[in-house]
């Protein structure tokens, strides 16, 4: 199964509008810093974020098959896109009082989660670029 995002730069603007499997739609923008407005994340801060919502919802949806009540599950990702290799932290705390085994069963599963499976592999990349070709007239 293969996943589709496409972004549309807004002219005039830094802000993207990206459109998930062309069904949602999100849009990210760049700090005032850097010459965007701020309006919304930058684009690398929704790897951090992607992370954080996977690793909540695969716990939840192996809880949800084995019966155990978790409470509110909460992942904080920190996630440092400036240091080689890239390096995020990740705390997952949970409002359930479950035992030990559990415990170990659910970091696995976390673990497992695939955004982070696809981050932990190898990606190639098979890029194009295409330029809107105008025609001339060429008088002789």
């Amino acid at each position: 199964m293969s996943l589709t995002a496409t972004s549309r730069s807004i002219p005039g603007t830094l802000r993207q509008e990206i459109v998930i499997d062309g069904k949602h739609r999100l849009t990210t923008d760049e700090p005032v810093e850097v010459g965007g407005e701020g309006s919304a994340p930058a684009p690398h801060e929704l790897l951090p974020a992607a992370l954080a919502s996977c690793v909540s919802t695969t716990l939840v949806m192996y809880a949800r098959r084995k019966g155990w009540d978790l409470g509110e599950v909460r992942v904080d990702v920190s996630y440092d896109h400036r240091a080689t290799p890239r390096r995020a932290d990740v705390r997952i705390s949970l409002a359930a009082d479950l035992s030990t085994e559990q415990l170990e069963v659910l970091d696995k599963v976390a673990a497992a989660c695939p955004v982070r499976r696809s981050i932990e592999t190898e990606f190639e990349f098979d890029e194009q670029i295409v330029a809107a070709v105008t025609d001339l007239a060429v008088s002789a």
